[in-house]
């Protein structure tokens, strides 16, 4: 199976590529290495995910990234830089590639910044995919798993959330573009025939996790003496999903669409296991046996009280099993923290 993965190089993504590669599959990644985080770190995972060494020390964006495609390329394996709004490029690919599977990860993510960003979400968001269903339309690539949020429940009161729960009312610019994926989504399986899960991730963590997400901002203030931004009382909370039990998840809904036709499916993916940010920051104290230095703040705008995933329709559907509980998964990333 030839998969093309879009954010191929981001976090969830180079997992993915990562055990997609390992299992036998073609790859093609496109990753616009935005300047969201460090591109040097996509970089870094590009190789990891590809089973390379980093061949060479970073010098320039431009030139760092041609060598990433240059060395880590193979028959089973390409990187293409460019972005999902570039609907030309994009053709190209699907063009001489032809690709089985589609599998889209990239986008802008965070709360906080698409408050002050609202636009640069919407054309990323949703014109960025809306580009690709059109190609998928097009070029006759009929499946296709999608990552949406958790953060379309927005305020939602009702726990454990279920996918049947109504998700009409989101609190930030980042939910609302990705509940308008999921509605356009549909659309282009009711017209075109395109067989589709949307996959509502929980908080996902885990080694290469993005720099700027709690676990691995506190991880690393903590480990440096610094002070750590902790917003309100320490009583919101999340569903922390282990970055395996994402990856397993997201094939297990390549595998079932394989299997079955005429599916359009909004999935729950999380660990159904709520962690306030008091129990989240001293796990990670635990593991790095020092204390923080809080810098207590007003809660943010955007930000909801608790995340809590229903996984039942995972369990039944899928054969969705997470296997990491919180304080393992924990132990995990600070391991990878400290040696990295």
């Amino acid at each position: 199976m030839k998969y093309l993965v879009t954010g191929g190089s981001g976090f969830i993504g180079s997992h993915l590529i990562e055990q997609l590669l390992n299992l036998g599959h073609s790859v093609i990644n496109i990753d616009n290495f935005d300047d969201f985080y460090d591109y040097r770190i996509k970089i870094s995972n590009t190789f990891t995910s590809t089973g390379k060494k980093l061949p060479f020390t970073f010098e320039s964006r431009e030139k760092d990234i041609a060598r990433a495609i240059k060395y880590t390329s193979s028959d089973r394996y390409s990187l293409w830089y460019l972005d999902i709004r570039n609907k030309e490029a994009l053709a190209e690919v699907f063009r001489t590639q032809k690709p089985d599977f589609v599998i889209h990860l990239a986008a802008l993510a965070g709360v906080r910044p698409s408050i002050e960003r609202p636009l640069d979400y919407e054309e990323v968001n949703i014109r960025g995919t809306m580009n690709i269903w059109e190609l998928c339309r097009e070029f006759d690539v009929r499946k296709f798993v999608c990552a949406s949020s958790s953060s379309v429940y927005g305020s939602n009161e009702k726990v454990p959330f279920s996918e049947n729960d109504p998700v009409d009312r989101p609190v930030s610019p980042y939910a609302a573009t990705k509940r308008c994926g999921e509605i356009l989504g549909h659309v282009y399986h009711h017209l075109y025939k395109i067989d589709m899960i949307q996959l509502r991730f929980f908080t996902v963590y885990g080694p290469r996790q993005r720099p700027d997400l709690a676990i691995h901002k506190f991880t690393r203030l903590i480990s440096e003496g610094r002070e750590v931004p902790f917003y309100g009382d320490g009583s919101t909370a999340r569903d922390y999903t282990y970055i395996d039990d994402i990856v397993s998840g997201i094939l297990k809904a390549a595998e079932f669409l394989q299997k079955h036709q005429g599916v359009y499916e909004i999935v729950n993916l999380g660990e159904s296991q709520v962690i306030n940010l008091n129990e989240m920051l001293g796990t990670v104290e635990d593991f790095l046996d020092k204390k923080a230095l809080k810098k207590e703040l007003p809660h943010q705008p955007g930000d909801v009280p608790q995340t809590y995933a229903d996984i039942t329709k995972a369990k039944e559907m899928l054969g969705y099993k997470p296997a990491t509980d919180f304080r393992n998964g924990i132990k995990k990333f600070v391991e990878w923290f400290l040696r990295k």
